[in-house]
């Protein structure tokens, strides 16, 4: 990743930059580098691609506030919402794109048009794993059972049944499509549409396999470990290269896509990298000070409470919350307030020695003028005076 530039350098605007100054940005860059404007220029044609590549994540809300917390490597073998994006289809926004032929049709695949018996990239497939909120943070492996196609070994993925071989299509001559023609206001108009004999293969299987019954594939369900990354959120994806569908006509397989769902912490709660919890403590412990162990995801942290702490005070164990996505030395911190717990049973005794307390107190702070805007720990007892 660290030969990859910040995206909002590549397009030269600043991160507070708005869309439509995305946009504008892109389509600049767009318009001078198209390699169709700079044929052969190998250069020329990489920055096209990186500019495209930029705009695809920076003009989605949702890529770029990803991009923004964890940089590249919120879309690369990890952290969910992977920078997948139709670079077709960008163009097409600016440049009315999709299937004009030219640089267009050869760098980004034909567009709409391309032809539907080429290699085929398989589709992406889809589910997720439970993990614990100390998993999240520091990182895990996971076996997950998913289910999995395959060529048949019967009929090698062809579907046909052994000693027969799909025939092509007569209908489209193998094309997987058809042309017709039509006359309007604006002369003859020629069509193409998926051939409805063979849905676009161009082959026609007569005699299908008996045991994938003419797919070619055979489902079954498989145990794949996955690396799951410190610091990952709940929500976000892992995603698996080439573990998705089969591809078609020797095109690659599809990924698999992992998305993360975190168990709910009982004390810790998460805020990026930030960590946050509530631990209580004793009048004395606030009044006179202690030291107490504050439970982290790193174990138990020894902290010395200042005397006189008041209630809904709150600290930073610096460095004691989220790794980074990006960088794994870096830390989130670790924010917890302290409660002070006002005892709801008192023994008459008790009751004494505390009224006597009251009366040692100036007598501003007796009469509640110097206490906390909240209430002291004696408020109950003054009413009952």
């Amino acid at each position: 990743m660290a030969d990859k530039r910040d995206y909002y350098e590549v397009l030269g605007v600043g991160k507070q930059a708005s869309e439509s100054e995305i946009k504008s940005a892109y389509r600049k860059l767009a318009k001078k580098y198209h390699p169709d404007a700079n044929p052969g220029d190998k250069e020329a044609e990489a920055k096209f691609k990186e500019a495209s590549e930029a705009y695809a994540v920076l003009s989605d809300s949702e890529k770029r506030s990803k991009y923004d917390q964890f940089g590249h490597a919120a879309f690369e073998g990890g952290a969910g919402g992977a920078a997948d994006f139709d670079m077709g289809d960008i163009f097409a926004e600016f440049f009315g794109g999709g299937g004009g032929g030219g640089f267009f049709d050869s760098f980004f695949g034909g567009g709409r048009s391309a032809n539907r018996n080429g290699p085929m990239r398989g589709a992406d497939v889809a589910t997720s794993v439970n993990i614990s909120f100390e998993e999240a943070c520091f990182g895990t492996k996971k076996t997950i059972n998913v289910v999995v196609k395959d060529p048949c070994k019967t009929c090698g993925g062809n579907g046909a049944k052994p000693g027969t071989s799909p025939e092509t299509c007569t209908k489209c001559n193998g094309r997987g499509q058809i042309t017709f023609t039509q006359q309007s206001i604006f002369g003859t108009v020629s069509n193409v549409q998926t051939c409805p004999d063979c849905r676009g293969t161009g082959k026609i299987i007569k005699e299908k396999c008996p045991d994938c019954h003419g797919t070619g594939f055979i489902a079954s369900r498989k145990n794949l470990e996955i690396d799951i990354p410190a610091g990952i959120d709940n929500g976000q994806s892992v995603r698996l290269r080439e573990k998705g569908e089969p591809g078609k006509n020797g095109g690659p397989r599809g990924d698999l896509l992992v998305q993360v769902r975190v168990n709910r912490h009982p004390i810790f709660k998460r805020q990026g990298m930030d960590i946050y919890s509530t631990v209580p403590i004793s009048f004395t412990q606030a009044a006179l000070g202690a030291e107490i162990n504050i439970k982290t995801i790193d174990g138990d942290e020894k902290y010395t409470i200042k005397a006189g702490t008041q209630t809904d005070t709150r600290v930073n164990l610096r460095s004691k919350g989220v790794p980074s996505l990006r960088n794994k030395q870096i830390r989130g911190n670790h924010y917890v307030t302290f409660v002070v717990q006002t005892p709801a049973k008192l023994s008459q005794e008790q009751k004494d020695i505390l009224m006597q307390f009251d009366k040692t107190l100036p007598a501003n702070m007796a009469a509640g003028e110097g206490a906390p805007k909240k209430g002291g720990i004696f408020s109950k007892n003054k009413k009952k005076r």
